[in-house]
C-alpha cells in the first residue's frame, strides 16, 4: 500500500497491472522504515512473494498472484516506461497528421486520398510487453525492437529472451499476449452483416409480429364491441325500469372520456391504413354530380360551398396519393441510409483495420481435458478427488472456475465459445460430480440441485454461486479490470480436515476470528502426476503454485474459506508464515 500511494502517480499511462486508483501520498520517508523492508525480506525468504519475469510458476498470461509483485514490478520498470513514452513522443512528433481536412490529389481524378501516419502504441502488463507500430515499414519495428531489448538488457540488467521477442504482422498471423490471441482485420469482421438465414429469420418474425398486432387489434375490437353492447344494453334497461339514473356521484364524464378515446384509437388505426383509406376516398369522390359546373351554378352558394370544404377534408385526410408519398419518402430514405451504410462499410474495410480478440479455445479445451473435465470424448465426467467435500463447496470450486474464465474472457470475440464451455463442460461435469458422491443418477441430482445448482443455507434459504444459464446468457463485454488469479481455483483444491487441532485465529489477513476449521492444500499438478515445465502436458497459461505449499493445513473461517472456494482470495491474501503441518 506504501509502495503504490508512492510511486503510482510516476507510472506512465500506457502501464497497466496491479494499479488501483491514484496515490496521492508523495513522502518518501515511509518506504525507509525498517520494519517494512524487513516485512518484505521475510516474504521472499518465505516464498509467499515470488517475482519471477517470464517464468512459468505464476502462469504466463495471467497477473501474478501478490499484489505486492505487480507493485515491485511496476516500480522496477518505470524508468524503461518512461524511455518507451520518449520513443513514441518522438515518434509522433517525427511523423505529424495532415490537415483534418480531405486531400484532394488532382492526378486521381479529384478522389479522395487517405493518409496514415506512422504512430507507435505501447501496452506493457506486469512483465509482458507488446509494442505495435500503425503505418510505418517493417525497418522502423525492426529499429524499435532493438531500442526495446537494449533498453531491457543494459537498462534493467535483464536477459531477453530472443526466441519469443520476435516481429509479427497483426494483418497476417496472430499475437498472443495477455493469454489471448490479437489479430488486425477489418471493422466487417467484428461488425459482419447479417446473414441471408437471419434475414430470412428477421422477416418471418416480422411477418409474426404483425399477424399478433392484427390478433390483438382485433380481440380489442371485439371486446369493446361487447363491453359496449352491455352498457347500452344495461342503461335502456334502466331507462325502462325507472324515469330516470339516481346515482350518489356522475360517472357521465368517465364514461365518455372511455368511449371517446375508443374512438380516436379506432380513427387512427383507420387513418393509418392505405387501403381503406383509398377505397373511402374512391367512394367519396368518384362520380359525383355536383362536381359539373352547369349544375353547380344551379345550386344554392351554403351547398356548393359545404360541398367543396367536405371534398377539401376528404383529399386531407383519405387522398391515398399523400399517404402513398409519405410511405415512399420514408421507404427511399431508409435505403439511402442503407446504401450510405454499406459504402461507408466497404471504404472502411479497405482503409482501416480493429483489433480482433479472441480468446486461446484450444487451450481453454485443454485445460478442461487436464483437469479432467471432460473424457477423451469431450462429454463432461465427474471428478473423483471432490468427494471430500461438501455438497456446497464443490459447487463453489466450480463456480470459482467459471466466474474466473468468464471474467477473464468477456471482452472476447468469440466469448459465446467460452460460455458454451462453462454452461455445459463445467455446469454438468459438477452435476454428475454431485450425483456420484451420493450415488445417484444424473436426473436424480438435476432434480435436486436444479441445472441452476441451488443449495441451502442453515436457515433453508437457496443460494446459488454457479452462474445462471440466464446470467451466463446476458454476459457480454463490460468494463474490465484485473481479474483474480489462478492459484485459488484451478491450480489447488483444499479439504477439509478432521483432527483434533485446537482451535486458532483465522490466517486470512486482518481477521481476528477463531472458529476456524483446518483445510489441507492439495496442489493440481501433484495430483496429475504432471510437470508445468513440460510445455506439451501442460497448459500454457494455467498457474503453477510452490511445492513447498503442498499439505500445508490452513485455519480459515467460514467467511474466508467461501471466499477461497470462489476464488475471490487467492494464497497471497493469508499469511502462509503461518501454516502448520499435521499429521
Amino acid at each position: 500500500m506504501v509502495l503504490e500511494a508512492v510511486y503510482d502517480e510516476r507510472f506512465v499511462t500506457f502501464c497497466y497491472g496491479g494499479r488501483f486508483g491514484m496515490g496521492r501520498h508523495t513522502a518518501i520517508r515511509k518506504v525507509k522504515d525498517c520494519v517494512f523492508i524487513d516485512f518484505i525480506k521475510k516474504l521472499f525468504e518465505c516464498k509467499v512473494l515470488v517475482i519471477e519475469l517470464g517464468g512459468n510458476w505464476l502462469g504466463k498470461g495471467f497477473p501474478q498472484e501478490c499484489g505486492l509483485c505487480s507493485i515491485l514490478m511496476n516500480i522496477y520498470f518505470d524508468g524503461f516506461d518512461k524511455e518507451i513514452q520518449e520513443m513514441r513522443l518522438r515518434e509522433n512528433r517525427e511523423n505529424r497528421e495532415l490537415d483534418p481536412k480531405v486531400v484532394v490529389d488532382s492526378s486521381l481524378g479529384g478522389a479522395d486520398v487517405f493518409y496514415k501516419p506512422v504512430k507507435v502504441y505501447a501496452v506493457r502488463y506486469l512483465d509482458e510487453i507488446l509494442v505495435a507500430t500503425s503505418g510505418g515499414s517493417k525497418l522502423l519495428a525492426m529499429d524499435l525492437k532493438m531500442k526495446v531489448v537494449k533498453s531491457l538488457e543494459l537498462g534493467l540488467s535483464l536477459r531477453v529472451d530472443k526466441l519469443n521477442t520476435a516481429i509479427h504482422s497483426a494483418v497476417s498471423e496472430k499475437i498472443e499476449f495477455l493469454g489471448m490471441e490479437l489479430q488486425a482485420v477489418p471493422p466487417s469482421v467484428l461488425r459482419p452483416p447479417m446473414s441471408e438465414k437471419a434475414i430470412r429469420a428477421r422477416k418471418k418474425y416480422l411477418r409474426q409480429k404483425e399477424v399478433r398486432a392484427l390478433e390483438f387489434r382485433n380481440a380489442r375490437a371485439r371486446n369493446r364491441r361487447i363491453l359496449g353492447l352491455k352498457i347500452f344494453n344495461h342503461v335502456y334497461k334502466k331507462m325502462k325500469q325507472s324515469d330516470g339514473f339516481k346515482f350518489d356521484y356522475s360517472i357521465e364524464n368517465e364514461v365518455r372520456e372511455i368511449f371517446k378515446s375508443w374512438g380516436d384509437e379506432v380513427v387512427q388505426e383507420f387513418l393509418g391504413s392505405v387501403d381503406e383509406c383509398q377505397e373511402w376516398h374512391r367512394s367519396l369522390t368518384a362520380g359525383d354530380f355536383l362536381s359539373l359546373r352547369h349544375i353547380r351554378n344551379q345550386l344554392p352558394p351554403e351547398l356548393v360551398d359545404a360541398y367543396d370544404n367536405f371534398q377539401e377534408q376528404v383529399d386531407k385526410h383519405l387522398n391515398p396519393v399523400k399517404l402513398r408519398k409519405v410511405i415512399e419518402d420514408k421507404e427511399r430514405k431508409e435505403k439511402q441510409e442503407e446504401e450510405q451504410k454499406y459504402s461507408k462499410g466497404t471504404v472502411e474495410d479497405l482503409t482501416r483495420f480493429c483489433m480482433k480478440v479472441d480468446a486461446p479455445v484450444l487451450l481453454i479445451r485443454k485445460a478442461v481435458r487436464l483437469l479432467a473435465f471432460t473424457n477423451h470424448m469431450g462429454r463432461p465426467r465427474p471428478i473423483e478427488f471432490l468427494f471430500a467435500l461438501e455438497d456446497a463447496d464443490i459447487i463453489k470450486w466450480y463456480a470459482g472456475i467459471a466466474r474466473r474464465w468468464l471474467d477473464f474472457f468477456c471482452c472476447c470475440h468469440n466469448f459465446k465459445v467460452v460460455k458454451t464451455i462453462v454452461s455445459y463442460h463445467l455446469r454438468f461435469s459438477c452435476i454428475l460430480t454431485l450425483a456420484e458422491k451420493h450415488e445417484s443418477t444424473k436426473r436424480e441430482a438435476i432434480k435436486h440441485f436444479s441445472k441452476d445448482l441451488k443449495v441451502y443455507d442453515m436457515n433453508g434459504n437457496d443460494e446459488m454461486h454457479f452462474p445462471t444459464e440466464r446470467e451466463v446468457k446476458m454476459m457480454g463485454d463490460r468494463n474490465l479490470s484485473d481479474p483474480k488469479p489462478v492459484d485459488g481455483v484451478l491450480s489447488l483444491a483444499i479439504v477439509r480436515l478432521a483432527s483434533d487441532e485446537p482451535p486458532t485465529h483465522c490466517i486470512a489477513h486482518f481477521c481476528d476470528k477463531t472458529t476456524t476449521v483446518f483445510y489441507r492444500v492439495r496442489l493440481l499438478q501433484n495430483r496429475l502426476n504432471v510437470n508445468p515445465v513440460e510445455k506439451e502436458k501442460w497448459v500454457q497459461g494455467m498457474g503453477v503454485i510452490h511445492e513447498s505449499l503442498n499439505q500445508k493445513c490452513l485455519p480459515l473461517c467460514t467467511d474466508h474459506i467461501h471466499d477461497f472456494y470462489m476464488g475471490r482470495i487467492t494464497l497471497q491474501d493469508i499469511d502462509c508464515t503461518s501454516c502448520v503441518d499435521v499429521d
